[in-house]
Order: structure tokens, then C-alpha cells, then sequence
């Protein structure tokens, strides 16, 4: 049965965990836009920073006189901003305009970390991107506030449905996107938060090409509409021990999300889905900085037929950074299982160089009521500069290769997890 296949695979899952796999792989060229990643927690103190640099840093070196005075900072009540202007080409976008940025702060001055994130991009096929992720805590750390607003009108491939698609069943479709989400977590002791949430999707001018191939598509057959609204209540609990929310070195995560979709507050469909989000953190070898980083991420529809577009995919997870080596939306289907590996060093001995191997693997089933299909498996090296030393936010830069060709540059402003 579906059910036992997805259970079975969760345990491997975790068995996994505690292992060291590696995959090996060979869809298309993709270079994403950049999305920034930044929550919460405690990140380093003033001397953890006294001999490192940033691209800041460097700047200054050209063009301010050195001051030997100067006092090493570190995140309080004022604002620490990374700024990264850029421009990007995708097949999907042509040309790209992004400004890839993120605030950093705290309400107190022994409040954990509040970020807000924005990623505002314009393309070439007059595409429009506008992404704002803000996690913000009180001055008692009693309660965080997590918002997730998102504006796309960008047209996006699929190819199927399950992880037996192929390549050659590419299907571009076109629909305007606008997301409300907002959670509400109190701490219930320690480490462990728990809370509500409200979350409205609303897809509309939802509209297919058809595949290129001349075949019938899995969008077709699943049953096309032109819009689909999802909106309901979510239950949420989190367990966040890391040292940096930001770029992590030690410590575990895990997030759970059980959402409810109901026809009485708008929902085209009523269907219910589970995100499990598991992530640990381990200094390898242990007197050193480099770190072995491991995640999870398991992403379920339990009941119901949701729209199309709203089934579990290829890079759709909140940060949008789910299966690097392939092209946003390549897999599709009613459950997801995810795992990923990432080994991270320094390059240089300031810490404004580093470096990174990861390791992916990722098993979709099609439509809902089916079992899981094969893992398909992606790799690849990427290379760290750091933006800001003090936020420890860096310009993450991956090449990513991944099956039937599948290869493309990822750029992310902090770490994909």
C-alpha cells in the first residue's frame, strides 16, 4: 500500500541519517534567481569575528584608511543590512534584474535574532518576483512572529508527475501567484515553540502550452482549471537548537507543519498535507570549522485532490532551494521524500573564501493515492563569499549536476539549509 511505501521510506530516511551516502548522477541548464534564508537564534560573538573578513571588508581596504581602533560589531539593536544587487539569465527568464537582501536585528538586546528577508526580481520576458520573508521575536523570546508574503507572475515548466518523469515531456505553463502566510509560535520551554497559523494561496490565469513533444501532459490529465485558491489553518512545532540560524555549525532543527484547507473560508478543495523538516549540524573533524550538515525534508498530502500547482515539487519548499542540479518544478507528485548531505570548509583562513560538496537524493509518486517511484539523485561543488561577517551571511554560489543532463548554477544569498 501507498501509505506503507511512504512509512518505509521515511525510516530509511532517518537511517540515513546517521550515515554517510553518496549518489552519483548526470535535465537542463538552470540558473535560479537568488533567495535570501535567514530565521532566528544567536549568531557570533564580537571575538569570533576579530580575524575575519568580508566583502566589506575588502572594499574598504581599497578605498578607507584603516583604523586600528575600530571595534569589532556585532548583531544588537540596530539593523545589520546585506545588500547583493545582481543579474542572473535562466532559460525560463532570459535576462534578470534581483536585489537579493536581508535584514538582521534584535528587539532586545538579549532577544534572539529577527530577519527580514526581500528578493524583488524583474526579467527580461517582463516576468515580476517578490518575495518577503520576516521571522520576528519578542523581547522576551516568548514569541515569533513568522510572515511569508509572495507575489509571482512567472511562468514555470513541469514535466510530469512522479520521479519517473522525463525530460522530454517539458510543459510550459503559465498563472499569477499571491501568497499569505502568517504563523504565530510561543515557547513551551527549552528549544521547543509551538503555535498557530493562517496561510492563502491563490493561483489564477493558470494556463498550459502543452508539451512540447506533442504529447498529453500529466497537467492535462490531472485536471486543468484556471484558478485554484488553498487557504486554512496550519498547527506548527519547532525544535531549533543551532548555534546561527543563519549558517548553522552545530545543533539540530526540526519543523513540523500540518495544514488544513477548508471550502468554508475560500478553498477551491478541501485537502490537508505534513511537512517534516529535519536538519543537524556536526563540526567534522571536531576541533575544526568545517561542517558535515544533513537535512530532511518530507513533504506529504494526506488527504483530499489539491490543484495541480499545489502538489509537492522540485524546489518549492519555502526558500526554494530543494534539489540543486535540477530546474524548479522538474519533479512533481502528492508526496515528497528528500535528503541532502553537505560537507562545508574554509578556502581561506579570514573565512571570506570557503567551500562546499553536497549530495541530494529526492522521490516524488504521481497523483494522490499512488506509491512512491525512484530517487533520483543530485551533486555538485560549490564556493562561499562572505557578505557579512558579523551576520555570517554568505554569497552561496553552487554548480549542480543532476540526471538526463541536468546541470545549471545556483545562487542563494545565506546557506540552502
Amino acid at each position: 500500500m501507498p501509505g506503507k511505501k511512504i512509512f518505509s521510506f521515511s525510516f530509511a530516511l532517518i537511517a540515513l541519517l546517521f550515515s554517510c551516502t553518496v549518489l552519483h548522477a548526470q535535465d537542463k541548464k538552470y540558473i535560479p534567481l537568488g533567495h535570501s534564508k535567514l530565521k532566528d537564534t544567536i549568531v557570533a560573538a564580537p571575538a569570533d569575528t576579530a580575524n575575519e573578513k568580508d566583502i566589506i571588508d575588502v572594499i574598504s581596504s581599497v578605498f578607507v584608511k584603516a583604523d586600528k581602533n575600530a571595534k569589532v560589531d556585532s548583531i544588537g539593536t540596530k539593523p545589520v543590512i546585506s545588500i547583493l544587487p545582481a543579474f542572473g539569465y535562466t532559460l525560463q527568464t532570459s535576462l534578470a534584474a534581483t536585489i537579493s537582501g536581508n535584514i538582521a536585528f534584535r528587539t532586545a538586546l538579549k532577544a534572539r535574532i529577527s530577519t527580514i528577508t526581500v528578493n524583488p526580481a524583474y526579467t527580461e520576458k517582463k516576468q515580476i518576483i517578490i518575495p518577503l520573508l520576516a521571522s520576528i521575536w519578542t523581547r522576551d523570546n516568548q514569541f515569533n512572529i513568522i510572515s511569508d508574503l509572495r507575489y509571482f507572475k512567472y511562468p514555470q515548466s513541469t514535466f510530469g508527475l512522479g520521479s519517473h518523469s522525463n525530460i522530454a515531456n517539458e510543459n510550459p505553463l503559465d498563472y499569477s501567484f499571491f501568497r499569505i502566510n502568517e504563523t504565530v509560535l510561543r515557547n513551551v520551554g527549552g528549544n521547543f515553540f509551538a503555535g498557530l497559523g493562517y496561510i492563502f494561496d491563490d493561483r489564477w490565469n493558470m494556463q498550459e502550452k502543452g508539451q512540447l513533444n506533442g504529447g498529453v501532459s500529466d497537467y492535462e490529465k490531472y485536471g486543468p482549471i484556471k484558478r485554484a485558491i488553498s487557504t486554512g489553518l496550519t498547527v506548527n512545532a519547532l525544535f531549533d537548537s543551532r548555534d546561527n540560524s543563519i549558517n548553522p555549525a552545530r545543533g539540530f532543527y526540526t519543523a513540523i507543519t500540518y495544514r488544513d484547507n477548508f471550502t468554508f473560508l475560500g478553498s477551491t478543495t478541501p485537502w490537508r498535507s505534513l511537512i517534516i523538516d529535519i536538519r543537524k549540524y556536526y563540526h567534522l573533524p571536531g576541533n575544526s570549522d568545517n561542517v558535515f550538515a544533513i537535512w530532511s525534508y518530507n513533504w506529504l498530502i494526506l488527504n483530499g485532490r489539491p490543484a495541480y500547482l499545489d502538489l509537492p515539487s522540485t524546489a518549492n519548499d519555502q526558500n526554494f532551494t530543494t534539489g540543486r542540479g535540477y530546474i524548479q518544478g522538474r519533479f512533481r507528485g502528492a508526496q515528497m521524500m528528500y535528503l541532502e548531505g553537505e560537507y562545508r570548509f574554509k578556502i581561506t583562513r579570514n573565512g571570506l573564501l570557503g567551500g562546499v560538496m553536497f549530495v541530494n537524493g529526492q522521490s516524488f509518486s504521481a497523483a494522490p493515492g499512488s506509491g512512491l517511484q525512484a530517487v533520483q539523485p543530485g551533486y555538485g561543488p560549490g564556493l562561499r563569499i562572505k557578505l557579512n561577517k558579523v551576520s555570517k551571511t554568505n554569497i552561496a554560489i553552487d554548480y549542480g549536476f543532476g540526471r538526463q543532463g541536468s546541470r545549471g548554477l545556483f545562487i542563494n544569498v545565506g546557506e540552502v539549509f
